[in-house]
């Protein structure tokens, strides 16, 4: 069995990375099946062809601050035993394969960046201080009375950090200074008019630089400890950040 891993950065959200990689399919002359999938997190595609006997191509999708990490693995056997095999792998399947991925995946990413352009983000701050942080409580709406982190919609053509900033300002009347990446959660259902399952939320840290906070927006605003955040009654795709959030909490 041979192998040869690949890493990508690509300039969009977790699941538009995994659909984009989806419908462009494998950079091979004949088909794979798949075998596993973990939308937007993982999936597996195995298959025989050519010189090959045997193809298991995996990819993982890793949010970033920068956007999704995709690393591929492709393993091959090929159809020659023995020395000849290897020989042949070292001076022609390699050097194949190789070449198919590099040019497979600039085009992944190029692919992904573009349709990235008309997805809808949503991003949100996970505000600390003294060893707490802010949570928000919703006061309208289908989530009423359920609690968040700050934040909301990215502006077409505006960066999610500067999104992340305007939010704050708006909602809270706060300027903030935005620290580390958080994590990323799948929004299932349609954002700002956009097909469904296409948006995430992704969240940052960060500390208030000037303001005190104003609840212009919800019913509650309210400084927890990692110990109370479990307490609290979640919006959905926020309570997935909780243990990252415990975390940051816990080394600060």
């Amino acid at each position: 069995m041979f192998q040869l891993r690949f890493t990508t950065l690509v300039e969009a959200p977790l699941t538009v990375a995994f659909d984009v990689g989806r419908v462009l399919g494998r950079p091979w002359p004949w088909a794979l099946t798949e075998v596993a999938t973990d939308r937007p997190h993982a999936d597996e595609h195995r298959g025989a062809g050519g010189l090959l006997a045997q193809v298991r191509h995996t990819r993982r999708f890793h949010p970033t601050g920068a956007g999704t990490l995709v690393d591929e693995q492709v393993e091959w056997v090929n159809r020659v035993p023995g020395f000849l095999g290897r020989l042949l792998d070292q001076t022609v399947v390699r050097r194949h394969v190789l070449g198919a991925m590099q040019a497979h995946l600039d085009l992944f990413a190029a692919a992904a960046q573009r349709r990235a352009e008309d997805v809808v983000q949503v991003v949100g701050a996970a505000l600390v201080s003294d060893g707490r942080v802010l949570v928000a409580q919703r006061g309208a709406g289908p989530f009423a009375g359920l609690w968040e982190f700050p934040g909301g919609k990215v502006e077409r053509g505006e960066s999610e950090l500067a999104a992340l900033v305007r939010e704050c300002r708006e909602e809270l009347s706060v300027e903030i200074a935005p620290q580390a990446f958080l994590g990323e959660v799948p929004l299932p259902g349609v954002v700002a008019g956009g097909a469904p399952g296409a948006s995430t939320l992704r969240v940052w840290w960060g500390r208030i630089v000037a303001g005190d906070p104003v609840d212009h927006e919800h019913s509650e605003l309210r400084w927890a400890t990692a110990g109370e955040l479990d307490a609290l009654d979640w919006i959905p795709a926020d309570r997935p950040l909780l243990p990252a959030v415990r975390a940051l909490l816990d080394r600060l």
